[in-house]
């Protein structure tokens, strides 16, 4: 059986994560369009980021993403990879595309319905997809209510390793729990450590997380990415972003 290539920006990303975890910087392209979105990766790879997400709001046009992904594509080395909400946020001026099923939604076009709409587009844009398990947990918040998911309850470990598997065994190459945007709390970090001893692929960890002793305890529980978004949109690149990111760099050796 024919599988999806390994492109370049998933080559980055591995041959990074032999060196220990990673984060990236979610950016809404609807909130900090063009010159802000670049300003606000500057800043973030300075710090230590390894790749920009493009993603956030429901119905971010194609203009629009183009635009944030043009003006951070001049403005950094790193990747600028599309979070997508929906076929009309792809572009060709990104260097990838989470090409990612929503595991526990109860719409099926958010399972695999859209992404059989939307494959040939992908191809033709020449995006590299890098295909994503992806999970929301409670609460889920927007993210759960747009996506009609039943939400893994934050005690329900089985739940959660019974999809991270699924995903895997069915040749997803990365497996990402989400808490949702502006959650109260991350990911609990029993849920990211049990995750953590039954899959191989990569642990992306998002939502809720505002500290750096938030990042530590996900961190060594297992999680290979941390992504932040929030922070940054309440209190730009300040310190908890700054502490976040001290406690990615010090998990990583050399």
């Amino acid at each position: 059986m024919p599988h999806t290539p390994i492109g370049h920006v998933e080559q980055y990303l591995r041959q990074h994560l032999t060196a220990g975890p990673l984060h990236f910087t979610l950016i809404d392209p609807d909130k900090s369009p063009g010159a802000k979105a670049a300003a606000v990766a500057q800043g973030a790879v300075s710090l230590g980021s390894h790749a920009i997400l493009l993603g956030g709001s429901t119905g971010i046009s194609r203009e629009v993403m183009s635009e944030a992904a043009r003006a951070i594509k001049a403005a950094v080395a790193v990747p600028s990879i599309i979070f997508p909400e929906g076929p009309g946020s792809l572009t060709p001026d990104a260097d990838a595309v989470l090409f990612m099923s929503l595991l526990n939604s109860r719409n099926l076009d958010l399972v695999i319905r859209t992404h059989a709409r939307s494959a040939s587009a992908v191809r033709r844009m020449e995006l590299e997809a890098i295909p994503m398990g992806y999970l929301v947990v409670a609460p889920g918040m927007r993210v759960g209510e747009v996506g009609d998911v039943d939400a893994v309850a934050r005690d329900d470990l089985a739940g959660a390793t019974g999809y991270a598997l699924a995903a895997e065994l069915l040749g997803m190459r990365f497996v990402y729990l989400e808490a949702g945007s502006g959650a109260p709390a991350p990911v609990p970090v029993e849920m990211v450590r049990a995750v953590r001893e039954v899959v191989a692929v990569p642990l992306i960890v998002g939502g809720g997380i505002r500290s750096g002793p938030e990042a530590k305890a996900l961190l060594d529980a297992g999680a290979n990415i941390l992504v932040t978004g929030t922070i940054t949109e309440e209190e730009g690149l300040g310190a908890s972003f700054h502490a976040i990111l001290e406690e990615v760099r010090r998990a990583r050796v050399g």
